[in-house]
């Protein structure tokens, strides 16, 4: 990525034939690639897509056709921000960078456990060894993206698996209503009114937020939730 040369920079994006260039903000376009702003036309200084921003070239409606399958603006300028060049400061690198990376730690250990114990692998454990690892991150790239790749470099320092874990959990009557959201959030599959008042329910999400269950519902019932691991 080029240094940061202003507040109104040029965002590129070649195809290797052709340039497209959009004049924007610069503070606007950092915050609608962090996901702080939505919409992609606000960033923009001169709502068009040039060949040569310097010279005031347009690009032809032809080939960003070709290109970006559309000529819709807003579609255009969102796909250069966020696969073309954009002119940053070191400090916003540094930034996406680590929000980046907390991201797909937060993939990982919310979706995954460690096979060799079947407990969820933490953030803190995910954290470690992408450092000892030593993982490079992608900060322009969807998390979601980077995810296969980080879990392959890691797994000899924490063997990942990615599943789903079904629980049974057995609510107090008194109970019901602080927990009854809960249970939807993370996936309700089945409930069964029993004859004291209380919920028998079964909730199927991913394996590595078991953990977070356990706190909410243990919390909302003063600890007295009881809880079966299905499968």
């Amino acid at each position: 990525m080029s240094g940061f040369m202003g507040k109104t920079v040029t965002a590129k994006y070649s195809d290797g034939k052709d340039s497209f260039e959009i004049l924007v903000d610069a503070d606007m376009a950092y915050e609608y690639v962090t996901g702080k702003r939505k919409e992609p036309l606000s960033v923009l200084e001169a709502e068009q897509v040039f060949k040569d921003a310097r010279k005031g070239e347009r690009q032809s409606d032809e080939k960003i056709k070709k290109v970006f399958g559309t000529t819709d603006l807003a579609s255009v300028v969102d796909q250069i921000l966020k696969k073309g060049d954009l002119p940053i400061t070191t400090e916003q690198r540094a930034k996406m960078l680590e929000e980046k990376r907390k991201q797909i730690i937060d993939i990982i250990a919310r979706n995954s456990i460690d096979p060799r114990t079947n407990a969820p692998a933490t953030a803190l454990r995910v954290e470690n060894a992408m450092k000892e690892a030593k993982v490079s991150i992608d900060p322009f790239k969807n998390a979601n993206e980077q995810v296969e790749a980080v879990v392959k470099k890691i797994s000899m320092l924490l063997p990942i698996k990615f599943t789903n874990i079904k629980i049974e959990v057995i609510i107090p009557a008194d109970s019901v209503n602080r927990c009854y959201n809960t249970l939807k959030q993370f996936g309700l599959k089945s409930e069964e009114w029993m004859s004291n008042g209380s919920l028998k329910a079964v909730v199927e999400f991913p394996a590595g937020m078991q953990n977070e269950l356990y706190d909410k519902l243990n919390k909302a019932t003063q600890g007295r939730v009881e809880t079966k691991i299905l499968g």
